[in-house]
Parts: structure tokens; C-alpha cells; sequence
């Protein structure tokens, strides 16, 4: 089950996590603090939404550890970096790794609100894009081996004709089940087939 979109902070300093949650809390934002990236690789799921605030220097496991490890799974919460003046470095690092943007200690409150309404925007987005790709994958696992075995050729844009000679079938066999993994991947033309494999990044072996 989805979880409501929270803001975690991860930061090892007590003092700067408890200053961040106060504020968002004051506007309303559900929050979630943890004082290490282990406490909180420790509690998360895929089933997490909103954004993630992360002290790039932490005892232990850092930020840019952190997001590495993240960085694993095919869909995660968009990540601000709260860095050390010295740490910019590692910041633009962050960002080439995916993270949305970074800020500085001492930071801007109004500036750290204005990334974390950014964040929250990219992933209700990002959101929308997991449960379309959760949707085809269970379409996909719906198929039968051979509706499968003749998606993998037309993947590859072969006609009927080539497909029934490569599969030993007959063309109206192909085409029976051309038309039946057609409906079941709620596609009617191969073109939308086609966009809808590549729009959610499934390739065949």
C-alpha cells in the first residue's frame, strides 16, 4: 500500500534535523526524522512517497552512500542534499547521481520550502509513472508463454510472416495470438504497443 508523501530528514546533527522538522511541520508537511542513513534504510519500503532531505556527512553511511544504494531501485523520492560549505564538491556529485538539488548550512528557509514543494510535485509525477509501469509489468505476467515468445518478436518489428517461421507456426496462429496479447496489453495498433514497451523501459533478453 502506498504511503502518504512525507519529508524524511535524514541528519546525524540533532539540533539541525529537529529546526527542519519544526518548520515543516508548521506548514502542515508530514515529516519523519532519522538520525542515521541506516535507521532509515532500516524503515524504508518501495511503498514510501515524497521526498528525501540527506546530510551528505554522516557518521557511518553518508549521504552519497545512502544515495547510491537508493539509486538501486528503478523508482525512489527525489533527494535534496543538505551540505557544509565544503561539501559542494560532493554536492554537484550528488546531483550527477540524480539528486534534485542541494543547499547549504546555514540554509534559507524559504529556499529549503521552495525544493521541497519541487520535490513533492516531481514525485507525485514520478508516482504516476510507477503505477502505470506496476500496471504493464502485471499485464506482461498475465501473458501466456507463447503470447510472450511472439511479444518478443514483434518487439523487434518482424512481420507476421517472419515471426510464424522463426516460432514453426502458422500465420493465422501468430496472428491469433498477436491478437490476444494485443487486448491484453490494452493496445490496438503494434505502434502503441511499441511506445508502451518503451515508455516504461521493458527490454527482452
Amino acid at each position: 500500500m502506498i504511503e502518504k508523501p512525507t519529508v524524511y530528514v535524514i541528519d546525524d546533527d540533532d539540533a539541525v534535523r529537529k529546526s527542519i522538522c519544526w518548520l515543516l511541520e508548521s506548514i502542515k508537511l508530514n515529516v519523519k526524522d532519522y538520525a542515521s542513513a541506516e535507521d532509515f534504510l532500516d524503515d524504508y519500503t518501495m511503498f514510501k512517497t515524497g521526498c528525501i532531505l540527506l546530510d551528505i556527512r554522516m557518521p557511518g553511511m553518508s549521504g552519497l552512500q545512502l544515495q547510491k544504494e537508493l539509486n538501486k531501485n528503478k523508482f525512489i523520492m527525489p533527494i535534496i542534499m543538505v551540505t557544509g560549505h565544503g561539501d559542494v564538491p560532493m554536492a554537484v556529485q550528488s546531483m550527477r547521481d540524480g539528486a534534485l538539488d542541494f543547499i547549504e548550512k546555514p540554509f534559507n528557509d524559504q529556499r529549503l520550502l521552495d525544493l521541497i514543494k519541487i520535490a513533492l510535485d516531481l514525485d507525485t509525477e514520478n508516482l504516476k509513472r510507477r503505477l502505470e509501469n506496476d500496471a504493464v509489468i502485471a499485464r506482461l505476467n498475465n501473458l501466456t508463454r507463447r503470447e510472450k515468445e511472439v511479444l518478443m518478436l514483434i518487439a523487434q518489428e518482424l512481420p507476421n510472416k517472419t515471426i510464424a517461421n522463426k516460432l514453426a507456426l502458422s500465420v493465422k496462429t501468430v496472428e491469433y495470438h498477436r491478437s490476444h496479447l494485443m487486448e491484453k496489453m490494452h493496445v490496438k495498433k503494434v505502434t502503441q504497443l511499441l511506445k508502451l514497451l518503451s515508455d516504461n523501459e521493458i527490454v527482452f533478453e
